[in-house]
């Protein structure tokens, strides 16, 4: 049977849940969340795996999420697993292109992809990023500039923000 490694990532202040495949980082999951969050989550897209608690798998993942918010780290060389419609990794792409420091609005990333007219369904595919932090959703902003939803809560959005526009 295929593992999925998992860990409870502690820094500072962000407690979440990360999991990755052989082949990648496949879920970041929301701070203070429970484990069941990230269990369900699993189980529904990768059915055939076994769960297993291995810190040392994710080293190299939970590193480069801890340089990043210490301010040392702009970009991530981490491979993913994603599971998805192509849909919604055309968007996860799209996503993973927006720089550092920028915030850009779902109608932008709907003219990215060529749909103009899919705004609505960038914001659903937006909302089922499995891989916080890494896919840059929180980089997305309504048209006025405003913070829209998030599934790590607009807090964590916020955090992301003013962690990139050097804030801190």
């Amino acid at each position: 049977m295929n593992k999925i490694y998992w860990t409870h990532f502690i820094h500072n202040e962000w407690q979440l849940y990360m999991a990755a495949t052989a082949n990648g980082l496949c879920y970041v999951g929301s701070p203070s969340k429970p484990y069941e969050e990230m269990e369900a989550w699993l189980t529904k897209h990768f059915p055939k795996y076994e769960l297993v608690e291995n810190d040392e798998a994710l080293t190299v993942y939970t590193n480069e999420i801890k340089e990043y918010l210490d301010g040392k780290r702009r970009d991530f060389h981490m491979p993913v697993d994603l599971k998805g419609t192509p849909f919604q990794l055309s968007i996860w792409d799209a996503l993973m292109k927006i720089p550092y420091g920028e915030k850009t609005s779902y109608s932008k990333v709907a003219d990215m992809i060529n749909n103009p007219s899919a705004i609505r369904a960038v914001g659903a595919a937006i909302g089922a990023n499995p891989v916080l932090i890494k896919i840059p959703c929180h980089r997305i902003v309504a048209k006025n500039g405003a913070l829209t939803g998030y599934r790590g809560g607009l807090e964590m959005k916020e955090k992301l923000l003013t962690l990139e526009n050097g804030e801190m």
